[in-house]
């Protein structure tokens, strides 16, 4: 990733989670009651990053199949209710064995 994309990723990202949290702010003096609005303003970020990083995982190996292979094992894990590390260990590990099984073939 060249450096230009790195920069271009991180303004969209924290304009993303502090643009949309912060105009709230400035343009409602009260509370907010809408539990739509709310939700959607605290779901946003989230969003934005998942956008940005499943492209992202599913170039970064020799082979789509092999990142398809570790994103669906990371996303089962963290649907069990693993942590973090365990979490990216396994699909770091389901990613190898994929490419090294296919590289057998």
């Amino acid at each position: 990733m060249s450096h230009e994309t790195f920069f271009i990723y991180l303004i969209l990202m924290a304009g993303s989670t502090y643009l949309i949290r912060a105009i709230p702010f400035v343009l409602v003096r009260k509370r907010i009651e809408n539990r739509y609005v709310r939700a959607f303003l605290m779901y946003i970020p989230y969003a934005v990053l998942t956008a940005m990083t499943i492209p992202a995982i599913l170039y970064a190996t020799a082979s789509l199949w092999s990142a398809a292979v570790g994103l669906i094992a990371a996303v089962v894990m963290s649907l069990i209710g693993f942590g973090l590390m365990p979490v990216a260990v396994v699909a770091c590990a389901s990613v190898y064995a994929t490419e090294w099984l296919m590289s057998m073939m």
